[in-house]
């Protein structure tokens, strides 16, 4: 039921200056429901009546009587105030979200519409750590989202497989690696002649001046380079998908940097042609003074190839193979000018696509121990925080449910899904400090919270032993705590919608504890497994309606939803 056009309608029967279409975009939901489940606003209206909003929200109320749609419409300070007929509302939503069970709330809004995310993008040989949890678990919802909505979704594993940094591996394997260490233990023996490296590179600057000559070396293909650089690639690919496993992540598509390195000369000549290169001590510059940002570095003095180039040369290639609706990139924030000044090379070279590519942006992540840095070997491995989640939520099971079923596998879906939750409860442009205490609550705003009130809907159900049906009496259903549940289930689909639109699946979270919080009071206040035949079955449909959409909007987030906890 769209009560939103119905009081358009209404409006219009009154309001003949204006359209049904203008009228519903002037209509705002109010911040709590004792101000009505719609508003419509009169200032815009007082110009063409020549009256003071007041009065015309007055005479509108007047004239505008409770219809089958509204039992209640009233005038306040300017506003007119609709309250919906709940029994009809509770039907509509209820009947919908039992027919459509897990697709309650998406749309196909993006069929046939190609949707790049780009996320995680970590870089071989260095370890996966936690501060690459942002963009993993970010962009992994992004993906689920667009999806859920109906767009033909890929994502993207941008590795970072290429640059001068692979010369220094090399310098630093050939001077004090060895091979069957890194063999079983890749990252960690990696990192450690990696930090060497920098170490005594501090000391003897010519290092830098070899590990500049073995890049040069890669780019060129020579043999040796190429085959240490595929060794590491494998042995670090190996490990990562190890982690994308735990947090059950799957890509379309590793291609990295190394990817686009024959694909560059192309954009090198395009940029040419157009007259965009000019020399700058030896380098290959595009100017950007006029769009008020520095120069965009394009090829070094030694002809080697940087980010820029690889970025421009990867959208060309993904606009030619995927021709994107929507080509997003889930990078930090400290990454801002750097998309801007490829962005805007883009647009230079007369592409108009350039506008569908989308830097969305994050802030960091740190410990309450303090900052990480790679080069200095401060890092803290994903995987471990991953591990320690699962294991202090094993103790917890052990201590509140030590007779749970597949102990292990709850124990995964609720300590990763907590890591997971808590990361996407934040804005995503908020800096966060993350919390072993927050995360891993079952109070509050928290994942396992979540997946708890999951898990007490199933119970409910599975103690009912009745097929639940939406064939019941909806009347039974219009007090306050089942009302406003029911509220928050019709607005989950402007939620992911929104979710998309700005690109925050911290939308998502909010809504969700949302629910959670609404269902548990209807459950404290509105006993379920009652005498009243009639009762029982209109409150189960309710429970059974809520469950599933926990575990759609779970699901967007990349989180799971078990059944016992």
């Amino acid at each position: 039921m769209d009560f939103k056009k119905q009081l358009s309608q209404a409006l219009n029967d009154e309001i003949e200056e204006m359209s049904i279409e203008q009228l519903e975009e002037l209509v705002e939901v109010p911040p709590n429901y004792d101000m009505g489940d719609y508003a419509f606003p009169c200032f815009k209206l007082a110009k063409v009546f020549r009256k003071s909003p007041n009065i015309i929200a007055q005479e509108l109320t007047q004239k505008l009587e409770a219809n089958e749609y509204f039992e209640k419409i009233e005038n306040k300070g300017g506003y007119v105030n609709f309250f919906v007929n709940k029994k009809l509302l509770v039907e509509g939503v209820l009947n919908d979200a039992f027919e459509k069970k897990e697709k309650f709330g998406s749309t196909n809004v993006g069929e046939g519409k190609n949707v790049i995310v780009e996320f995680s993008s970590v870089n071989i040989a260095k370890p996966f750590h936690i501060g690459h949890i942002r963009s993993t678990v970010i962009g992994n919802s992004l993906f689920h989202i667009y999806k859920f909505l109906g767009f033909n979704a890929i994502s993207i594993n941008h590795l970072g497989d290429y640059g001068t940094q692979f010369g220094k591996l090399i310098v630093a394997y050939k001077k004090w690696g060895n091979k069957e260490a890194i063999e079983a233990n890749p990252i960690p023996e990696l990192l450690k002649i990696y930090v060497k490296f920098h170490e005594e590179a501090e000391k003897d600057p010519e290092l830098d001046d070899q590990a500049r000559g073995w890049f040069k070396k890669l780019e060129d293909k020579d043999e040796e380079a190429y085959a240490l650089w595929k060794w590491f690639r494998e042995v670090s690919l190996k490990e990562f998908e190890r982690v994308y496993d735990m947090l059950n992540i799957k890509y379309d598509s590793y291609a990295g940097e190394s990817f686009y390195s024959d694909k560059m000369p192309e954009i090198i000549n395009i940029l040419n042609e157009k007259g965009l290169l000019q020399d700058s001590k030896g380098a290959k510059i595009v100017d950007l003074e006029s769009y008020n940002m520095p120069p965009a570095l394009i090829t070094k003095s030694d002809g080697s190839t940087l980010y820029m180039t690889r970025d421009i040369a990867a959208a060309k290639y993904r606009k030619d193979t995927y021709d994107f609706y929507k080509n997003i990139y889930v990078v930090g924030a400290q990454q801002a000018l750097h998309f801007k000044q490829w962005i805007k090379v883009v647009e230079l070279m007369g592409y108009d696509w350039a506008k569908d590519c989308i830097h969305v942006p994050f802030g960091m992540v740190s410990l309450e121990e303090g900052t990480m840095s790679t080069r200095k070997g401060r890092v803290v491995f994903l995987e471990d925080v991953l591990k320690k989640a699962v294991e202090k939520t094993k103790d917890i099971i052990s201590n509140k449910n030590p007779n749970l079923e597949n102990k292990e596998n709850v124990a995964k879906q609720v300590g990763i899904g907590a890591i997971m939750f808590q990361e996407l409860s934040n804005n995503r442009i908020k800096d966060y400090t993350f919390s072993w205490d927050r995360t891993l609550t079952f109070e509050g705003e928290t994942g396992p919270y979540v997946q708890y009130t999951h898990a007490r809907a199933n119970s409910v159900l599975e103690k009912s032993k009745i097929n639940v049906s939406s064939e019941v009496d909806f009347s039974l259903l219009t007090n306050e705590e089942a009302v406003n549940l029911v509220r928050l289930l019709q607005s989950f689909a402007q939620v992911v919608l929104d979710a998309m639109e700005k690109n925050e699946p911290s939308f998502i979270t909010r809504h969700l504890v949302d629910i959670a919080q609404a269902f548990n009071r209807f459950y404290h206040n509105c006993p379920i497994l009652v005498e009243d035949e009639e009762v029982k079955k209109a409150r189960l449909l309710l429970v059974y309606c809520t469950k599933n959409v926990i575990k759609t909007a779970l699901g967007l987030l990349g989180i799971q939803a078990p059944d016992k906890m």
